[in-house]
């Protein structure tokens, strides 16, 4: 480091001592400077040197500097002062310490006891009773469950078949049920004394007699239930009022109805034992409209009783009690009353949950309506006595008074600084993996974006710059520099910030979303686009990580969604301010972003309309320059937006003179021959549009990687038409010596494989554009010997390209070039058309 002052003032010397000399070169003859060389031959040495060596020396220079812990050092002290700012400012008096010595008032104060005050205000809020809300999904589980118990005692009475199964007028409901169910000595009675009517009076006699039961089929003495007579009894008035081929049809039924009735008794024998069984017998022993209205009677009852609520804990005789009072208040058929209970104890659920949003509104009003606790501390009162524990009302009085002393907390700093130091470590190891950062202001710009997430984050609010910092870094610098960034930021920012984590990776999720979309982006439309996606992304993930680890429930609904819409919308606006800053950021730190590029390369700016309007020639020849270019780019990989914007301005400087250059002479008489006559100062005159191409660049503010395209496409390439009319004036003037340098270009040579692509496009143009009727080899064969001269010259030995990519740019040139120059038909001559 102790070289870096003495390359600046040496710089500084030689830089004068060249400026002389051109200015020497330029107003001097030949015979000046010979006489020049021979008087002062040291003086002449330096300003040789100077004129060559120059670049050596400052690209020397800015090694130095660029390997200087300045940056390393401001990075470590501003990030470690922004992310622990908290520990910088301790008490040294903390909660539940013993106070050393006993502290008095310096003068009366009233103050608040907030923490008394709060107190009040919490036992307001225990107190309140928690506004209730229906929740309408334990409305749907009870709906559900409902369905399904009704659905499954359809089943049932299906597999019974239909009830009542006869004509009630002739059998009676309890006799119809009578006959399903009863026992099959029962039956077998039945059927005997219907199908002998002649001995039914022999056998009713005898039943009512002795009321014995059926037991064979003989005339001892029996006994049947008053059932049993009764059902007998329908069956003769039937058989006096019909065929007697209709009796054996009545039987059949009566027979097909018992088996399904015990089908279905079997099935209820499977499930009553079931936890939570509602069905028994007497389901099947309903009919068919007491069913159906039992069922919309159950579900009219459910829903009344869930509008009403159900508050958690209720007791289940309250529940109970409930339930039956309202199923004897709704007209359930009376067979049906056990079995409706039943079932609405069963599916019945509590649905009334706490609404907290208007739960916390009421807490809030009551709270605000407790005024707070004022308390009077008298001049010389004793705060705290030595020995006594400090509460967090001691700790408020002698804030308010002044008397904690503060700290520095030097551990929590030193480990924050080291694990800051780390990654920076890490950033310069990515940084010198891309090889992008070549300057420090890349580095100063980055140091600040990086800044701004910890320094609104100081201010309280999680709705920091996660947005902007990924689309201003991603667009600047690319994908790999902004992910960087941005991981390490996430890793530093919960060492000190209580940043709720969910923020963080909600933040850090849609940033990873701009540094990696941003590079690729060619217009501030789709940044705007990708700034909305961004905000969505944030927003959505801040909403899922919400859902999923904060327990939302349905009165935090409301309460959610809106701080999701608000991270969102931060999001939004973050990238609404990156898009305003990144045009003052790209003018103020000298950056060529793709989008600047592309409007650098508009052909309507008012710098491309001059030139094609001062130099049409010119402008022409830029056209097929950047034709051939930009193919050659796209093929070796380079920065192709780069390369069409720096050749679109590589020869602006030729509008200081347009007719001094053949492109633009339009046929006319060429200056040189006419007018100059002398190729020193034709040579002065071609090297001149160098450096005023420069002048412009510098008046029209174009970034610096535009203007390296100016001196570099032709880099110190010797003015060969005009060196060799000096050479054949030199042979008819033996006193005139010839230095080589009046007719080389001043430089540098090119310094990117960018730069040294438009050289040899600027090249090989004319000589291309020369060609006519050519073959593909032909052509090939010029573009090589051009290219070879470039290499054998060593314009391109600090250019980064290879021997192998000159061959492939030779043969996209000729491909270009035959793109331009197709063949074309011959059309046949055409005859004048006559009057």
């Amino acid at each position: 480091m102790r070289e870096a002052p003495f390359l600046q003032s040496l710089t500084q010397r030689l830089t004068k001592v060249r400026r002389w000399y051109k200015k020497l070169r330029r107003n001097c003859s030949s015979e000046a400077l010979q006489e020049l060389y021979v008087v002062q031959p040291q003086l002449y040495s330096v300003a040789k040197l100077a004129n060559h060596g120059l670049r050596v020396y400052t690209h020397r220079l800015r090694e130095v500097f660029r390997r200087t812990p300045v940056i390393f050092a401001a990075s470590l002290i501003l990030l470690t002062a922004v992310i622990g700012h908290s520990w910088y400012n301790q008490p040294q008096v903390k909660n539940g310490s013993t106070a050393i010595v006993t502290v008095q008032a310096p003068s009366t104060k009233v103050l608040e006891n907030k923490y008394a005050t709060q107190s009040k205000r919490d036992a307001i809020a225990l107190k309140l009773t928690p506004v209730l809300m229906i929740d309408k999904s334990a409305n749907n589980q009870v709906g559900q469950k409902l369905e399904t118990i009704v659905a499954q005692g359809n089943n049932i009475r299906n597999l019974a078949g239909s009830f009542p199964y006869f004509d009630t007028i002739v059998l009676s409901v309890p006799t119809q049920r009578y006959l399903r169910s009863t026992s099959n000595n029962e039956w077998e009675a039945f059927r005997f004394a219907v199908v002998h009517p002649t001995k039914q009076s022999q056998f009713s006699q005898a039943l009512l007699v002795s009321g014995a039961d059926i037991e064979t089929q003989t005339n001892s003495k029996l006994t049947v239930s008053s059932a049993l007579t009764q059902a007998l009894s329908e069956v003769e008035t039937y058989r006096l009022t019909t065929s007697e081929q209709n009796i054996p049809i009545l039987t059949q039924k009566i027979a097909l109805s018992r088996q399904r009735y015990k089908a279905a008794k079997a099935q209820i024998s499977e499930i009553i034992n079931q936890p939570n069984a509602v069905y028994n017998e007497r389901l099947v022993d309903l009919t068919e409209e007491d069913w159906k209205n039992t069922q919309t009677l159950i579900k009219q009852i459910a829903e009344r009783m869930l509008a009403q609520g159900i508050s958690p804990g209720l007791p289940k005789s309250v529940l109970t009690e409930a339930v039956r009072l309202n199923v004897q208040s709704s007209s359930v058929p009376k067979e049906a009353q056990e079995l409706a209970t039943k079932v609405l104890l069963n599916v019945l659920q509590p649905n009334l949950i706490t609404d907290g949003a208007k739960t916390q509104a009421n807490v809030e009003v009551a709270a605000a309506e407790v005024k707070p606790v004022m308390v009077e501390v008298k001049q010389n009162a004793i705060i705290v006595r030595q020995g006594e524990k400090i509460t967090d009302w001691h700790l408020l009085v002698l804030e308010s008074y002044g008397l904690i002393d503060r700290e520095v907390n030097w551990v929590a700093l030193l480990l924050l600084a080291t694990a800051i130091s780390g990654a920076i470590l890490v950033f310069a190891a990515v940084d010198k993996r891309v090889k992008y950062l070549k300057r420090t202001r890349d580095r100063i710009l980055i140091l600040l974006l990086t800044l701004s997430t910890p320094l609104v984050l100081t201010m309280g609010t999680y709705y920091t710059t996660w947005s902007a910092v990924s689309l201003l870094l991603g667009s600047f610098y690319g994908t790999r520099i902004s992910l960087t960034v941005i991981g390490l930021l996430t890793v530093l920012l919960p060492l000190n910030f209580g940043v709720s984590k969910i923020a963080l990776f909600a933040g850090a999720t849609g940033a990873f979303l701009g540094s990696y979309m941003a590079h690729k982006r060619r217009s501030r439309e789709e940044l705007a686009l990708l700034g909305i996606g961004i905000a969505v992304t944030q927003g959505c993930v801040f909403l899922v990580l919400t859902i999923i680890f904060g327990g939302v429930s349905v009165g935090k609904w409301y309460s959610v969604l809106t701080n999701s819409l608000l991270f969102a919308c931060s999001g939004l606006c973050w990238s609404i301010v990156a898009l305003g800053l990144s045009s003052y950021l790209e003018q103020l730190f000298d950056l060529v972003t793709p989008i600047r590029l592309a409007e650098l390369a508009n052909p309507n700016r008012p710098l491309l309309k001059s030139l094609a309007a001062k130099t049409p020639g010119t402008f022409q020849h830029t056209l097929f320059v950047s034709s051939l270019a930009e193919a050659a780019a796209c093929k070796l990989g380079c920065n192709v937006e780069l390369v069409r914007a720096g050749t679109l301005y590589h020869d602006i400087g030729k509008m200081h003179d347009p007719k001094a250059f053949i492109e633009n002479q339009m046929g006319g008489p060429n200056k040189h021959d006419t007018e100059i006559n002398d190729p020193w100062l034709s040579a002065e005159i071609i090297k001149k549009h160098v450096s005023e191409g420069l002048v412009i660049a510098r008046k029209h503010r174009l970034p610096t990687a535009i203007q390296t395209f100016i001196p570099e496409h032709q880099g110190t390439m010797q003015i060969a038409y005009f060196y060799h009319q000096a050479q054949q004036i030199a042979k008819e003037n033996p006193f005139i010596e010839i230095n080589e340098a009046d007719f080389r270009y001043d430089g540098p040579i090119p310094q990117s494989r960018e730069t040294a692509i438009v050289m040899l496009a600027d090249s090989c143009e004319a000589a291309l554009r020369s060609l006519k009727d050519t073959t593909y080899e032909q052509a090939l064969a010029v573009v090589n010997n051009i290219l070879r001269g470039r290499w054998q010259d060593n314009q391109l030995i600090d250019s980064g390209l290879t021997r192998a990519e000159m061959t492939q740019i030779a043969e996209i040139f000729v491909k270009v070039w035959q793109q331009f120059h197709h063949k074309r038909i011959a059309y046949p001559k055409l005859k004048p058309c006559k009057d």
